[in-house]
């Protein structure tokens, strides 16, 4: 009885091995990284959200974070009757104010967040700026990461944009404006620095 026992505990070992290879699982000692857990944010509205907001105002497109990343949204904005949202400025000062407002009930269930806060404001860029510069009411390097990505990008596909699709943004002091482009990558990982473009000089 005693010489069973060794035999037993062998064959128990056996079988618990080959359920762990058949389950597909390899020993190793060797740290493996899976990488990043899969995100479970949808980052998508329903598209009856989406016409509702349509009847609702002028449609204009804003980038809120969602999942780690930039994804943009569709939004509507109210102006008085008989203006347009032609000029840069007034284009750039609803584009913010959307940017500040909390996400609607169905772009919180989405996933979709902003990291722009007040106190902020912008306004039309000084005297020896160059032609089209904005300036922030708070300097771009001092704002977080992803708020200024989220300005950047929802700007750079406005009317608030230069002709080559960068916006030239300036704080309150001083210091020259810079030119900053909404690139793939800065959407990807919008905690990076936005690319900088060289200053155009002024026009």
């Amino acid at each position: 009885m005693r010489a069973g026992r060794p035999v037993a505990a062998l064959i128990g070992v056996a079988a618990l091995f080959a359920a762990a290879t058949g389950c597909g699982i390899r020993d190793t000692s060797v740290p493996v990284d899976a990488g990043a857990a899969p995100s479970r944010v949808a980052c998508d509205l329903p598209a009856e959200n989406v016409t509702a907001q349509a009847l609702e105002g002028i449609p204009v497109r804003v980038y809120l974070v969602c999942g780690s990343r930039l994804v943009s949204v569709d939004r509507t904005v109210q102006i008085a009757e008989g203006r347009t949202l032609s000029d840069g400025v007034r284009v750039a000062e609803k584009l913010l104010d959307e940017l500040r407002e909390p996400p609607t009930a169905a772009e919180k269930n989405a996933g979709f967040t902003t990291d722009v806060r007040d106190p902020i404001a912008v306004s039309a860029g000084h005297r020896s700026d160059p032609a089209g510069a904005l300036r922030l009411s708070v300097a771009p390097e001092d704002l977080p990461a992803n708020a200024l990505a989220q300005i950047v990008c929802t700007y750079a596909e406005s009317a608030a944009a230069e002709t080559d699709g960068s916006v030239v943004l300036g704080g309150p002091g001083q210091d020259p404006p810079r030119a900053y482009s909404c690139t793939q990558d800065l959407k990807t990982r919008p905690g990076s620095d936005p690319n900088l473009g060289n200053l155009r000089p002024s026009g």
